[in-house]
């Protein structure tokens, strides 16, 4: 009954895969927003366009030789092309289309190597000024690097090995041995930055499952597993705010008949492992799409898109007598419940969560007084009435009100 979020696809391609692992551990749902998080900070991911095109650009109008000017012409399009596959991703993420993550995760791996490239073949070329830029805009890139990519810490190591490792490679073709400490420095350096970005990601992980646990604890009912009533509310604003109340909706709302002899006899754990069983059965005859949930005590609400009467009459009475069939709470003790159902539709009784369930409660109350385990409909009338006390009667039949 929830809106579809915007998301980004995860990689399938092994290679990118591997790149973008998080752990084993790590659920899905964090997963995917760790990939969401690659795309992010643009104004970063623009200064490092711009540095690294100027840079190359300048470079090779000191040095017009073909490796520069080759790796000029690179630098231009792996930028544009990266530039051009973000938009796209964060366009597609927002309409719930695939994402080109692979492509995105290759164009970043790719740009680094040409970084790499550009700080080698400046360092050989004999001109220190020319070195000099060449380095400082490899050394300026690392910590964008880290910055926009700490939610995959394996990619971002291979992007600051690849434009930093450079500067190893190119050291023996110098001519000066002083430049040799960067066989100690680069390792180091890549060492340390690789550990904080894996730091980094494990504190966001972290957070991540703390905010999505108490997400969850502040919209689920401890106890079922099911929604609450806080997390039925915001699924019916979600519904109506989405389709704007074009489409009809179901609140099917279940009380429990005969859970207080149960609960006084057996004692409250007991009552607490019947409210789970019957938890269970409700989660299994729900259809996809629905929702479940307990607003407290022995009341149940199912959130419904079926809303002709003579489905939701027939789902009514097939949840009466699931409902009403025995539970074995341990080896010794086999019980049963009846169960009561009252209907109310929207936008026909109501737009919100007050209004559907006091129409709801007085088509309950209607079954409830007309004998129990029985299922009724609201009519109109049921707009006016206030919230009542429900009588114990006895009946079984499944009627529309």
């Amino acid at each position: 009954m929830s809106g579809q979020a915007s998301s980004y696809s995860l990689p399938r391609w092994r290679l990118t895969r591997w790149l973008t692992d998080a752990g084993p551990d790590v659920p899905a749902d964090i997963r995917v927003a760790l990939i969401g998080s690659l795309y992010g900070t643009l104004p970063i991911f623009a200064g490092g366009v711009i540095n690294t095109i100027a840079v190359s650009f300048l470079i090779a109008m000191r040095i017009p030789a073909l490796p520069f000017v080759l790796w000029c012409a690179f630098e231009v399009i792996c930028c544009v092309t990266r530039l051009f596959v973000l938009l796209l991703a964060q366009k597609r993420a927002k309409q719930g289309k695939e994402t080109p993550t692979d492509l995105y995760i290759l164009l970043g791996v790719g740009w680094a190597g040409g970084v790499g490239y550009g700080t080698f073949i400046s360092l050989t070329s004999g001109d220190w000024v020319v070195a000099t830029l060449a380095c400082l805009s490899a050394a300026a890139m690392v910590g964008g690097i880290c910055f926009r990519n700490f939610g995959a810490p394996r990619l971002a190591g291979v992007m600051i090995f690849l434009t930093l490792g450079a500067c190893c490679f190119a050291a023996p073709f110098l001519g000066e041995p002083i430049m040799l400490i960067v066989f100690m420095q680069i390792p180091f350096y890549l060492f340390s930055m690789s550990r904080a970005t894996r730091t980094l990601n494990k504190m966001l992980v972290t957070t991540m499952r703390a905010e999505r646990e108490n997400e969850f604890h502040a919209r689920h009912d401890m106890l079922t597993g099911l929604s609450n009533r806080s997390g039925l509310t915001k699924a019916l604003d979600a519904h109506f705010a989405r389709d704007a109340g074009q489409k009809r909706l179901a609140l099917i709302y279940l009380d429990l008949d005969g859970f207080k002899v149960v609960n006084d006899s057996y004692g409250h754990m007991a009552g607490d492992r019947l409210l789970q069983l019957v938890a269970e059965r409700l989660r299994g005859m729900i259809r996809n799409g629905d929702l479940a949930a307990r607003i407290g005590g022995d009341e149940f609400i199912v959130l419904s898109e079926q809303t002709e009467a003579t489905q939701l009459l027939g789902f009514g009475e097939r949840l009466i007598r699931e409902i009403s069939r025995p539970y074995e709470l341990d080896n010794k003790h086999e019980v049963t419940v009846g169960a009561s159902v009252g209907i109310a539709l929207a936008p026909e009784h109501g737009t919100d969560m007050m209004t559907l369930l006091a129409a709801a409660d007085g088509a309950l109350y209607q079954a409830k007084s007309r004998g129990k385990s029985r299922c009724m409909i609201a009519s109109q009338s049921e707009l006016d009435r206030p919230f009542p006390t429900k009588p114990l009667l006895v009946a079984s039949a499944c009627q529309l009100h």
